[in-house]
């Protein structure tokens, strides 16, 4: 009996060290969100610096991607993007307190959205972006522009966070100027609905979700498992593709979120020929700026029969 109320006593005191822990976190994001911007963005080079010494599972993630990718480089050239990538990564970690807590003003000062198309034209169309270091950055800044221009509400998919704490406060912070969120599990129908209604609706396909309803077309000359429902959302509903890519600006003040022109002929009647061309755009944009695409996560997680594990 005695064993089973130490238990229960380790256990209280578990999740009071991590409540603590979340509530000390919340107040980090509140100091960041009301710092001057480039101290937060120092904040977040710091956090790099010591960041890989506690993630060393995604510090081999990291170098398996790269190496994957880009076999032709050297290893000093290859841990030299890795670097770079921790110091972007640590500053997206910092720029979301400003992103999730601070005004208005203070996002616009340093993420700017153009558009190529009209989102407010009311047109079916599906925007698509991929994992750079400032996605975050460009759609929070994207819910913004759809508000000032008193355009509907966009919607962007996620996945459910274990932290019981912060699940549904960083649900409510991406919220807060119109956007909806929708678990990217479910809600297809739903979707649908919203594009064919010229929604701004915006979903990032460059991850490995499994092996349903994907196939490997290249990236980077990778066999790569990636999702056919660009192509196969778009033919149902008659909309164009439009994407919109976040990206780092030279002088390094901020993002620039650029929403471009629909591409043309996509979708086609092959979606397997659509999300090879789709892998190509986004190896073509990451290219000219390697360390601001998410080489943290395990974009090849599935792979061909009888090939090993990247991993």
């Amino acid at each position: 009996m005695w064993v089973f109320g130490a238990a229960v006593i380790v256990h209280e005191k578990i999740q009071l060290v991590k409540t603590l822990m979340n509530i000390l976190s919340h107040g980090f994001l509140w100091l960041l969100a009301i710092m001057p911007y480039k101290w937060a963005v120092a904040v977040g080079y710091a956090l790099a610096a010591v960041a890989p010494t506690f993630a060393k599972s995604r510090v081999k993630v990291i170098n398996a991607n790269l190496k994957a990718c880009f076999p032709n480089l050297t290893v000093l050239e290859r841990e030299s993007i890795a670097h770079q990538h921790w110091r972007l990564l640590g500053r997206s970690f910092a720029e979301r307190g400003r992103l999730w807590l601070g005004s208005e003003k203070s996002i616009t000062d340093f993420v700017s959205v153009t558009s190529a198309v009209d989102v407010t034209d009311g047109k079916p169309r599906l925007y698509v972006g991929m994992h750079m270091v400032g996605i975050e950055a460009g759609l929070i800044a994207t819910s913004l522009y759809l508000k000032h221009l008193n355009a509907k509400p966009g919607i962007t998919l996620y996945s459910g966070m274990n932290n019981a704490y912060f699940e549904p406060r960083i649900k409510k912070w991406r919220e807060r100027f119109g956007a909806r969120m929708f678990l990217r599990e479910k809600n297809s129908r739903e979707l649908l609905r919203e594009i064919r209604r010229g929604t701004f609706v915006c979903i990032s396909p460059d991850m490995d979700l499994g092996r349903k309803d994907s196939e490997f077309v290249p990236f980077f000359g990778v066999p790569t498992n990636t999702v056919l429902a660009v192509s196969k959302m778009a033919k149902l509903v008659g909309a164009e593709v439009c994407p919109i890519v976040t990206t780092l600006r030279d002088d390094d003040s901020g993002y620039d979120c650029r929403i471009g022109q629909p591409w043309p002929n996509f979708p086609s009647d092959d979606p397997i020929a659509d999300t090879a061309r789709m892998s190509q755009y986004f190896e073509e944009l990451i290219r000219p700026r390697v360390p601001e695409y998410y080489w943290i996560h395990k974009r090849f997680k599935n792979r061909p029969e009888g090939q090993a594990s990247i991993y």
